[in-house]
């Protein structure tokens, strides 16, 4: 399909805005290093200061912050294509605190011990059990008003669960470690991180992006994309497998960075004539540079702590959210 000039040149923005918002990314932090320095050691071989800081420090983190945005944004604007409706998230349907609840439990019980693997592992592992939860609770019809009660339902139990192993957290450590994972932060991450979580995310990005034109179809409702030939409830399972995927990867290494999922497919719909499909690659990367931009930003604020990236990514969702209900409370009737 031709893009528009309009989409066309919305595209070409959203390109040239990552690679401007990661060399922007991997010269903020709190120690005065200076990057291309860093670099050119590198080139030359040379074990620096400035090397090491930009090779095992920012260059991670920047990528995960691409990443992780890309597979939010993404994986948002599949749940809304999948069950039309505007208000369908990772984070609103509980995939997304599901995994924070398992990785939760893995730092309450004290089983990171065992390797810094067992996190991420057991995120991801959350992850896709509430998805394959939301389906089998749904039941054979799996319509799209109960899928998003189910995924409402989930997503306040875990809230709980994990507020309640907040309260009763075993030490000072545990605490500070599980209140980071319920915001949501790219601080402090490795090469490993990166490593375990590319894998997953890049498979859950072809799952969903194969789910192209079925996702076309179903905006023009269920009955059409059966004529038209597909396998509804195949297309589905694969679709949610991508999002289960690439949410879990993302909150693996990150904690519950929320809204990401919602705002941008709402932002980029109308550049892309309201097509699902198109909209997936569209959001992906407008994902990838929001989260850039607010990496960037609390690294910028001054403050004796680092605040958290969820925190910023929330201050903007929620009144939004609050838009969106109102904007749309003739659908929600």
């Amino acid at each position: 399909m031709k893009l528009t000039d309009r989409s066309g040149f919305s595209l070409v923005l959203l390109l040239l805005s990552i690679p401007l918002f990661f060399y922007l990314n991997l010269n903020s932090g709190p120690t005065d290093a200076s990057i291309l320095q860093g670099i050119q050691d590198l080139i030359r071989g040379e074990q620096s200061t400035d090397s090491l800081i930009f090779i095992e420090i920012r260059l991670p983190r920047a990528i995960l912050a691409i990443c992780i945005g890309f597979s939010l944004a993404l994986s948002g604007a599949a749940l809304q294509g999948l069950l039309i409706n505007p208000l369908a998230s990772p984070d609103l349907l509980g995939v997304s605190q599901t995994g924070v609840l398992a990785a939760v439990i893995v730092l309450y019980y004290g089983l990171s011990a065992f390797g810094w693997f067992i996190i991420p592992l057991a995120a991801m592992s959350g992850a896709l059990l509430a998805a394959a939860l939301i389906f089998i609770l749904a039941g054979r019809y799996q319509s799209a008003l109960t899928i998003i009660l189910i995924g409402i339902a989930i997503n306040a139990m875990t809230m709980a669960m994990t507020s309640l192993a907040l309260n009763f957290a075993p030490n000072p450590f545990a605490l500070q470690e599980i209140y980071f994972w319920m915001l949501g932060s790219l601080s402090n991450r490795s090469n490993n991180e990166l490593l375990f979580a590319l894998p997953f995310m890049l498979v859950g990005w072809v799952l969903i992006l194969s789910c192209k034109r079925f996702l076309d179809a179903m905006s023009l409702g269920e009955a059409t994309a059966k004529s038209l030939g597909f396998n509804i409830r195949q297309q589905k399972y694969l679709l949610v497998t991508g999002v289960a995927f690439s949410t879990g990867a993302a909150v693996a290494v990150s904690g519950n960075i929320s809204f990401i999922g919602l705002m941008i497919p709402h932002l980029l719909r109308p550049l892309v004539g309201h097509e699902p499909g198109r909209l997936l690659f569209y959001s992906g990367l407008g994902g990838a540079s929001l989260l850039l931009l607010a990496d960037t930003l609390v690294q910028l604020l001054p403050g004796a702590q680092e605040l958290q990236v969820g925190v910023v990514t929330a201050a903007l969702g929620g009144p939004f959210f609050l838009y969106l209900i109102f904007k749309n409370r003739h659908v929600l009737r």
